[in-house]
């Protein structure tokens, strides 16, 4: 059995999964893409503000009120996988990898829940 200071050093070698995901309407098949540094984490916050009534995005929001957590999936779209002997900004590159994938699905009007910046 490890002890508590091996437990600790595991922990804090473990990596978090890094990328873009989508949280796709079920029902209407609508999607929210974003990206984190921290795929595990970033679900549970969203579920938690939308949960909670406070999610920034007032038509997802409206959505999950109306239909239910059960009429919503978690997807992950694409993960980067990190590399220690590199130097890299990763919080920069899932920005780009979020762009291209907001590029490509288009979630906007009725296939998603972004608005479109002119």
């Amino acid at each position: 059995m490890k002890t508590r200071k091996e437990i600790i050093s595991d922990y804090k070698q473990t990596k978090s999964k890094i990328g873009v995901f989508q949280i796709r309407n079920k029902t209407n098949n609508k999607v929210y893409v974003e990206s984190s540094l921290d795929l595990v984490a970033i679900w549970n916050r969203l579920r938690f503000q939308l949960n909670m009534g406070s999610h920034p995005n007032a038509e997802l929001q409206k959505d999950w009120k109306a239909l239910g957590e059960e009429n919503f999936a978690y997807e992950i779209l694409s993960e980067i996988q990190q590399d220690e002997t590199v130097q890299m900004d990763y919080r920069k590159e899932i920005k780009k990898l979020e762009a291209m994938f907001i590029e490509e699905l288009q979630p906007f009007g009725d296939k998603g829940y972004h608005v479109k910046r002119c």
